[in-house]
């Protein structure tokens, strides 16, 4: 199915199947600020719920979203969180959002909503599942990137990408899972104007040393690949890549998985 590593290939794998939760419920929660959101998301995970999902949208991507669907949603709003939970019991479900809200809400929430059927659930997730390609409102090139950071870091991380996009006036609208600290972080620029994208893979380097600098990782989701790769010496000493290169050359001696990437030619 193919693959941007360069170490293994998978010949076997053995699955372990779990039943699925009975029921699920959604909610979203509507904040002031970005700050505000990202404060709620590791306090959450902290207070002992553990959602199925938590993701958020900053105020660029909903006006992007807004401006291409007109789905009602909250303009002025810094940022949004979409959650799920589930379970096998109405009551457990009910105490989990319970525990949200109170975290939500002593967060700078300003409104909790609950959806009450399938109908209204996919209502709240349609902005999040329809965020990436609602960007190109601000430009026709998009930068994005998975970075990710511990949860506890994602305030931080969310303001250093914001004065990042100040310091070349740009566009950098960000959404992603934050339960797991991965952002996708998105670079809009005038795909037609050299100096905008010259400007745009600028910015994304700065993304890239603002993650590492506060315990980061390049990529929490997609993986190192050619368009990642020379970034990798941000995040990982000379001794270190020369360690890795070793171990590749150790199990794979004539270079056949994945040849010709990461400098292992």
């Amino acid at each position: 199915i193919a693959s941007e590593g360069t170490l293994a290939v998978t010949t076997e794998v053995t699955l372990k199947l779990l039943s699925k939760p009975k029921m699920t419920k959604t909610a979203m929660g509507i904040f002031p600020t970005v700050h505000a959101a990202m404060e709620a998301v590791y306090k959450t995970m902290a207070s002992g719920v553990t959602p199925v999902a938590m993701e958020f949208l900053d105020n660029l991507t909903i006006r992007a979203v807004e401006q291409v669907y007109h789905k009602g949603l909250p303009t002025e709003a810094g940022a949004i969180l979409v959650t799920d939970v589930d379970g096998n019991l109405e009551e457990d479900l009910d105490f989990q959002l319970t525990l949200v809200e109170k975290v939500f809400r002593e967060n700078g929430c300003s409104e909790f909503k609950i959806a009450q059927n399938k109908q209204e659930a996919s209502d709240l997730w349609f902005a999040r599942r329809n965020a990436s390609q609602s960007l190109s409102v601000y430009g026709s090139k998009k930068i994005n990137e998975d970075v990710t950071v511990p949860r506890s870091a994602l305030p931080e991380l969310l303001e250093k990408f914001y004065a990042i996009a100040e310091k070349y006036n740009i566009n950098i609208p960000c959404f992603g899972h934050t339960g797991d600290g991965n952002v996708h972080t998105n670079v809009m620029v005038d795909g037609k104007d050299p100096e905008q994208v010259k400007i745009g893979y600028a910015a994304i380097k700065e993304v890239f040393q603002a993650t590492i600098d506060l315990g980061g990782t390049l990529s929490g989701e997609h993986g190192i690949g050619l368009a990642k790769a020379p970034y990798m010496s941000m995040a990982f000493t000379p001794e270190e890549m020369a360690l890795f290169q070793s171990i590749k050359r150790a199990f794979d001696p004539n270079n056949i998985l994945n040849p010709m990437k990461m400098g292992l030619e």
